[in-house]
């Protein structure tokens, strides 16, 4: 294995510029000191942040998304998501989240983790909260313009199935389901 002799893996920033800055994504490109002097290139995509939610129906049931996913062009099965807004609090987006894309708010809600979907080349962070005790809004969802998805209910055990199957890929709810699972079943405090 290779090692740093010095021990510390800190890249420093030289300097570095905005390639793109788009409506969700910003791409920046810096120079920066590697631990050995020299300097190198890095590119990476500045993201807001985001959360997940892992709703749990009073039945035990997972409630879970298909949305059209465009970079990969098929359906995709997912939690609810979505990204924090300028000065909004993520449990505060977690909230606003589960309303429009299900419908739903709960009264009880759980920090469970953080996770760093894409360490290579983004920042992105996503917070994951677990919700209990569903309620239905009278006034429904209210997705976003332009935002078409449906949502259905699955045991968690069924869920994960479906992780160990394949047919769900997407990292933020293959972990939220098997964060759920640990802790709906007692071996996480």
């Amino acid at each position: 294995m290779k090692k740093h002799a010095g021990g510390d893996l800190t890249e420093h920033r030289v300097s570095g510029e905005e390639v793109y800055g788009g409506v969700l994504l910003h791409v920046q490109r810096d120079a920066v000191r590697l631990p050995d002097g020299r300097v190198a290139t890095r590119e990476y995509i500045d993201h807001p942040g985001a959360v997940a939610i892992v709703p749990v129906l009073d039945d035990g049931r997972i409630l879970l998304e298909r949305q059209f996913r465009y970079p990969l062009g098929r359906v995709m099965v997912e939690l609810p998501a979505g990204k924090i807004d300028p000065g909004e609090d993520p449990l505060g987006t977690a909230r606003r989240e589960l309303l429009e894309e299900t419908g739903h708010t709960a009264r009880e809600w759980r920090h469970v983790g953080t996770i760093h979907p894409l360490v290579a080349y983004s920042n992105e962070r996503i917070e994951l909260y677990l919700a209990r005790g569903l309620a239905e809004s009278r006034e429904g969802a209210a997705l976003d313009d332009g935002e078409f998805l449906e949502t259905f209910a699955l045991p968690l055990a069924e869920a994960l199935t479906w992780v160990r199957d394949g047919r769900i890929t997407d990292s933020k709810t293959v972990t939220g389901l098997l964060w759920a699972e640990k802790l709906l079943g007692g071996e996480w405090p």
